[in-house]
């Protein structure tokens, strides 16, 4: 069935300022699409957020004259905010992550003391997806395929067999892996679903959220099976679970937690949206010390 279902669309929007890529996914003919892993421009120094980059995609939709069904999320990102919102407000789609988001926010709910009233259930999204779950959008057709490692909740989309949108879980060959030193990450955890993945077919497409690019090279973010398995600096054929564990784990240890991990995850566990306001009306983040 997959060679007869036609590839799909793919406009791909980099924010410079966390190095991603978010998606809009469509099928030509039906004109109808999903958005995946939304940016909300975020000024750390000031706490200012626009939408600048979210509009850009909204403009694209409107462009193209694009029904959007979804705003999908890999995982509650740690190094940007989602626009998740935004983009729900602005083209009534529905947002949707996967299912173990709800251990995500039972975790984060500790770290940052939030408020009792949130209830790490998965409610503030619309859908909690299970993996090898499908629906269809359009003429495209979706299969979820969980793949914790980098958190627990991490998700890859596959749409018609054929192109593969993996979020944190794989970088371009030349970058690598995601880090695995979040709570909840599993650097065993993680081997085990890149295998998953790398055991499709050799022609997939790969479509990364982040790159990283090493001199001489300008942002990516278009890969393969083939490419991933051959030349992958972390996970190339050859390349044993241990040798991997030990790698990532030194590597992690190595590591500085994101710039914008704070913020991100706070928000991005309430499906971008920011936390109630206190009784002053103004929003407020919180900064835990010594936790991470």
């Amino acid at each position: 069935m997959n060679a007869q279902l036609a590839s799909p669309k793919v406009k791909a929007f980099l924010d410079q300022d966390s190095e991603t890529f978010s998606y809009v996914v469509f099928d030509e003919q039906a004109r109808q699409g999903v958005i995946i892993d939304p940016v909300l421009d975020f000024d750390y120094k000031s706490g200012r957020t626009h939408t600048h980059s979210a509009q850009n995609i909204v403009n694209f939709v409107h462009e193209e004259k694009l029904t959007i069904a979804w705003i999908l999320e890999t995982h509650a990102h740690a190094d940007h905010l989602s626009a998740a919102p935004f983009l729900r407000d602005q083209l009534g789609a529905k947002v949707g992550i996967g299912e173990h988001i709800r251990g995500v926010q039972k975790i984060f709910k500790d770290v940052f003391n939030l408020e009792k009233e949130f209830l790490p259930n998965g409610a503030d999204f619309d859908h909690l997806f299970s993996d090898g779950e499908t629906f269809t959008v359009g003429d495209l057709h979706f299969e979820v395929i969980h793949t914790p490692g980098h958190t627990p909740a991490d998700l890859a989309y596959l749409i018609n067999g054929q192109a593969l949108f993996v979020g944190d879980t794989l970088f371009m060959p030349d970058v690598g892996t995601a880090r695995c030193d979040f709570p909840g990450g599993s650097s065993t955890t993680l081997f085990r679903s890149i295998k998953k993945l790398l055991a499709l077919p050799a022609q997939t497409k790969i479509y990364i959220c982040h790159d990283y690019p090493k001199e001489g090279r300008g942002h990516e973010y278009l890969t393969s099976v083939a490419q991933q398995r051959e030349s992958n600096i972390h996970v190339r054929d050859g390349v044993s679970e241990e040798e991997f564990v030990a790698m990532r784990d030194k590597r992690d240890a190595s590591l500085e937690m994101p710039r914008l991990i704070l913020p991100s995850i706070q928000v991005n566990i309430r499906g971008g949206k920011m936390p109630p306001a206190d009784a002053d009306g103004k929003v407020y983040l919180k900064l835990p010390i010594n936790q991470l």
